[in-house]
């Protein structure tokens, strides 16, 4: 008899459950706290216009943008990271969302995440505020006083990669997914809907 599969829904992250840019928003608090002179920022937006230019891929320009934490260790990004959260949480989350999320959990679906942000900085919010059965981001080392990327920044297609590798060849059906911009797991799933001024549109291809 064949297993059931199992079902799933995959929420973004950012400008998604989260109404604004994670990446943005933690990179303004670091300044904050650690007094960050206007030239760190100069050098960060630059790294933003090469890769909109396509002169960085999405993994470089992750590496390069993120140099704003090296030399923090991951227990202090951590730290800062948990001060973070619970001052955007929940306050800038997507209410509708919140409660589409306590609704498919109720029905039995699995809820996932799957996020470009750094696991380093993005974990505390999992880990006390959003519960869900399980989240991914972009996977890194600290090596040396700096952050590198273990394999490909969480984007496109590593997105469904990434997923896949989670069940381990159990048979699964992505019934709903949500994100701000059109994304490969759209292709594999039920019902895809895209975020246009804070509310999900279905997507048609």
């Amino acid at each position: 008899m064949a297993q059931e599969p199992i079902k799933v829904a995959v929420f973004d992250l950012n400008k998604t459950v989260y109404r604004k840019s994670s990446k943005d928003e933690f990179f303004k608090f670091i300044c904050y706290k650690k007094n960050y002179k206007l030239l760190n920022i100069l050098q960060i937006s630059l790294y933003g216009l090469m890769s909109k230019l396509k002169l960085l891929n999405k993994t470089d320009f992750k590496e390069n943008f993120f140099k704003y934490l090296n030399g923090l260790p991951p227990e202090q990004v951590q730290k800062y990271a948990r001060q973070f959260w619970e001052i955007e949480w929940d306050d800038h989350f997507n209410e509708p969302l919140l409660q589409r999320i306590k609704e498919l959990r109720e029905q039995g679906v699995q809820i996932i995440f799957i996020t470009g942000g750094y696991d380093v900085y993005v974990a505390p919010l999992f880990k006390k505020h959003l519960k869900v059965d399980a989240w991914m981001a972009t996977q890194t080392r600290y090596e040396n006083g700096h952050y590198k990327i273990n394999g490909k920044a969480l984007k496109d297609q590593e997105k469904v990669r990434r997923l896949e590798e989670h069940f381990n060849g159990k048979p699964f059906r992505l019934i709903e997914t949500y994100s701000d911009s059109e994304e490969d797991l759209f292709h594999i799933a039920d019902k895809a809907y895209l975020m246009k001024d804070g509310k999900p549109v279905p997507y048609q291809e």
